[in-house]
């Protein structure tokens, strides 16, 4: 056998991994087939470590195996992967086995797609059956509103590529004659998803590994991470000291105890659970391999052929947290088991499949399963550690994901970005805050039930709550305010008046129009004709200072836009990559010559600080400060807001002595200090007012105060949203992300190419403007739209032009000014051959737009991104004028 050579120099006592008893039992044939490749029995511990490697892997599951395959494939050498046990001994081997595209995010998709292809090819790369069958699965519905969550899954998976069916009830019964479909209304049928045994595919990523030169030694246990200078240096192991550049946590159940380990600190947020399924042993008819994986979310469960019987398990409403105080076992062992526990699930599985009552169960499996605090899995390199990269936390998708997020780790360790867009899996969307083991404890019995929960739009976790609030939370809580949450931080979503149900506005779930609509219908009213006070002080709030220019240079170096104006203006920019995507959007404020003020998006924080961290010179004089608690953030807006701040600061607030963009420090009734700037981030009139906390209550007294007369009210970030979706304006994270470019959304009129310093991105731009978009940022209003009975868009929705793919919506809300649906999108043409075209105005301006929500079409008129509003009255006057004339079409 070849692979036995190539082991003989890579691999260090791969012994056979001990299966689990419903692995060798009676009646159940062993997963693995151990004569496509024979394990060398060397003892690993009389194998000496290297003293250097490029990159050190810690951990051997099927992630762990996954990143080092795909760094081998990138041409990396130098490569170990460490394993205190042995390969997959851990969530690796107990994994059901079942790889599916059906996933909340688009992200989360594209992972899963990669994966099954890759699976389906490593037996012949490898020569190691890794029990790949495309089984096809099958989502059941239950009820109308499940079915429409599929629908909706089903149009976004279209755009991915993936092959799937919305199925009547009869369907489901002629591709699998077990399940009981008296109770369903449907289901969505994916043909592609498959079935795996998870130990023997990560045997097969670790012989190909080994073949391309990965070394990997088991029963070596990584003690702590070396970082010196911000930089990875070493791994200290239980066996000696390797030197490398970068270091990779895979450790699943592990990674948050390694995270903590060392002398510096990373947040790994994740905490264990208890996941059980069970086994049943082959039925009187056995069940065919290849029959269809079931996931019947309603019912909180899933199943697939297990040799002749069923594997079936699931996500319960009162999950069980384990390891609270701290892993020390080195591998996972299958624990107690609990039928009681376990009964609503088997209950279940018999309503679905009647034709096991009668079966003989083989064993029920406990084993532990990691989970974030939002469901999503953790990648990318941790903040402030330069060469330290995580990915775990897989929330029980770590076979699903193992594929293409080790391809996505690889490719960000090689060229310092992976070729998707990860945000919503990036580690840096958390912070320390969210590392508490009080609240991973609590947040994960939240998570685990929501993986099978229907999830509306606009639904909020329950737990961890009040982590982060405004000193006028209590204030606002009291006049009606109903919150949502942001990266820990509680901000109100509206203003319920008195007299209404607050419990039925809060339990209220929808696909179509919400219960809060006039409600948030009278706060953007309010915001046009009058004034309303916006609490936004989660925004990220920074403040750049040096002894002399150093600040404006560094700023000059990582702004596309010019930063050296005068003190008390505002520039709005971007933060560019070397490919001219956004890093971070925000607004900066000129506060002196050598000091600036950074406004970024609330989830941000962590994101922006490291980047600008990472470009800092190190300079003594130059210093960064995260700013965000030290101020409460107000947001006047509406025609009346210069009225209030007159009163209040015997100030003329007017455009004439308070120009658009301008920042003054001012005093706002008894308080001093308090930075005053003319914007809103709506495209509205008014005011931000950033105050020291202490004042905080004052200053909010006194502009509700004076406000009455001027019909003043408070207002949430439903209204806001509203506002700035139909004045076409781009949120980072949303609309924006790190392949975004300004000149694709707009925004080129925010980059200065002719400024002195050579700012990030600036030759990526340049090559764009010459060779052309091939995409652009559109506004789209729905036309033939019944606001009152047709679902609604949210996000994610599939964009048609002239019955062509060319998009989906990136943000969409009602326009109360319009009395339509906005969504905001990007549209990406291509040529015949599949290649990107070059958009241009005409080109979007000629198409006749279709927007499909949850399979139907709708028709829309579209529009490209207008310039900004913020510098003009005429101009803001021009785009009223533009709205108007989409009333009237």
């Amino acid at each position: 056998d070849a692979y036995c050579d190539i082991l003989g120099g890579n691999i260090r006592a791969l012994a056979p991994v001990l299966l689990p008893r419903w692995l060798c039992g009676p009646g159940a044939r062993p997963a693995r087939l151990h004569g496509s490749v024979r394990f060398l029995s060397t003892d690993s511990v009389s194998a000496a470590l290297p003293a250097r490697a490029r990159v050190v892997i810690c951990g051997g599951g099927i992630v762990g195996t996954s990143v080092a395959y795909h760094l081998a494939k990138l041409g990396w050498t130098e490569i170990v992967l460490l394993e205190q046990g042995r390969l997959g001994a851990g969530t690796t081997r107990f994994c059901a086995g079942i790889v599916s595209v059906a996933k909340p995010l688009s992200v989360e998709s594209k992972m899963a797609d990669y994966s099954i292809a890759l699976y389906e090819r490593l037996e012949e790369e490898t020569g190691v059956k890794t029990g790949f069958v495309r089984t096809g699965s099958l989502c059941l519905a239950q009820n109308q509103d499940r079915l429409l969550s599929l629908k909706r899954l089903a149009s976004r998976l279209k755009v991915l590529g993936v092959s799937c069916n919305v199925i009547k009830p009869k369907d489901v019964a002629r591709l699998h004659p077990l399940v009981n479909i008296h109770d369903l209304v449907g289901a969505l049928h994916l043909p592609g998803d498959s079935v795996v045994s998870p130990p023997d595919v990560n045997h097969a990523l670790a012989v190909a590994s080994a073949a391309h030169g990965v070394q990997i030694y088991e029963h070596t246990s990584v003690n702590h991470v070396v970082v010196k200078k911000g930089h990875v240096t070493a791994v200290e192991t239980d066996r000696g000291s390797i030197e490398c550049e970068y270091f990779v946590n895979c450790a699943g159940q592990w990674a948050y105890e390694l995270g903590q380990s060392g002398e510096v600190k990373v947040s790994v947020p994740l905490h264990g659970c208890e996941h059980f399924y069970l086994l049943t042993k082959p039925l009187s008819e056995p069940v065919q391999n290849d029959s269809p994986v079931l996931i019947d979310m309603d019912g909180r469960i899933y199943a697939r052929a297990w040799h002749g019987g069923i594997l079936s398990g699931g996500f319960e409403k009162n999950p069980k947290p384990i390891f609270t105080e701290g892993r020390n076992q080195l591998e996972i062992q299958n624990m107690q088991e609990d039928w009681d526990h376990f009964e609503p699930m088997l209950s279940a599985l018999l309503r679905r499949m009647p034709g096991l009552e009668s079966c003989e169960i083989q064993q029920l499996v406990n084993c532990p399963e990691s989970f974030t605090p939002d469901m999503r899995c953790l990648m990318g390199e941790t903040p402030g550690i330069y060469g330290y990269f995580v990915l775990a936390g897989m929330n029980s998708s770590g076979l699903s994901f193992a594929g293409g997020a080790g391809k996505y780790l690889a490719e960000w360790i090689t060229y310092g970005y992976p070729s998707a867009s990860v945000w919503p899996l990036d580690i840096k969307r958390f912070g320390n805050l969210q590392s508490s083991r009080t609240f991973l404890r609590h947040r994960v019995m939240e998570v685990m039930p929501l993986l099978y929960e229907l999830k509306v739009p606009r639904w909020d976790f329950q737990t961890g709550r009040q982590l982060r609030t405004s000193p006028l939370y209590d204030r606002l809580d009291m006049q009606g305010a109903r919150w949502m949450e942001k990266h820990g931080f509680e901000r109100a979503k509206y203003f319920v008046p008195a007299g209404k149900d607050l419990l039925a506005l809060d339990q209220s779930k929808t696909f179509y129009k919400p219960d809060w609509f006039d409600i948030v219908g009278a706060e953007v009213k309010c915001c046009k004709e009058a004034v309303c006070v916006i609490d936004m002080s989660s925004f990220t709030k920074f403040e750049l200072t040096s002894a002399g220019d150093q600040a404006l240079q560094l700023l000059q170096r990582l702004c596309a836009n010019d930063l050296d104006v005068p003190v008390g203006h505002i520039v709005h920019t971007g933060m560019l990559n070397q490919r001219g995507g956004y890093e971070n959007d925000c607004s900066v404020v000129r506060l002196s010559k050598n000091s600036f003020f950074i406004i970024s998006p609330t989830d941000q924080q962590v994101h922006c600080w490291s980047w600008i961290k990472k470009h800092m010179p190190s300079d003594p004089q130059l210093h960064l400060e995260d700013v965000s608690w030290k101020y409460t953030a107000l947001n006047l807006i509406g025609p009346r807001a210069m009225d209030v701040l007159s009163e209040l600061s015997y100030v003329s607030m007017t455009p004439e002595h308070f120009p658009s963009l301008f920042c003054k420090e001012m005093s706002v009734g008894y308080a001093n200090g308090i930075r005053v700037m003319s914007m809103t981030h709506t495209g509205e009139p008014g005011f931000m007012l950033y105050i020291p906390i202490e004042y905080a209550l004052h200053v909010y007294n006194e502009v509700m105060s004076v406000g009455q007369k001027y019909g003043i009210r408070n207002a949430g970030y439903y209204a806001l949203r509203s506002l700035r979706i139909e004045k076409f304006f781009a949120f980072w994270g949303q609309d924006l992300d790190s392949f975004t470019t300004p000149l694709e959304c707009g925004r080129e009129f925010r980059v200065k190419f002719d400024k002195d310093t050579d700012f990030l991105g600036r030759d990526a731009l340049l090559r764009q403007r010459v060779e052309g978009v091939s995409r652009r940022f559109v506004m789209l209003v729905l036309e033939d739209h019944d606001t009152e009975l047709d679902v609604w868009p949210w996000w994610g929705e599939p964009i048609y032009r002239n019955g062509e793919l060319i998009g989906v919506t990136t943000s969409s809300a009602y326009s109360y000014t319009l009395q339509r649906h906005v969504c905001l999108a990007f549209l990406s043409p291509t040529n015949t051959d599949g290649s990107p075209a070059a958009v241009t105005a005409d080109f979007i301006n000629r198409g006749d737009y279709e927007v499909d929500i949850a399979g139907q079409k709708f028709p829309a008129k579209a529009k490209l991104y207008p310039f900004s509003s913020l510098f003009a009255q005429q101009k803001r006057r021009k785009d009223d004028m533009e709205l108007s004339n989409f009333q009237s079409k």
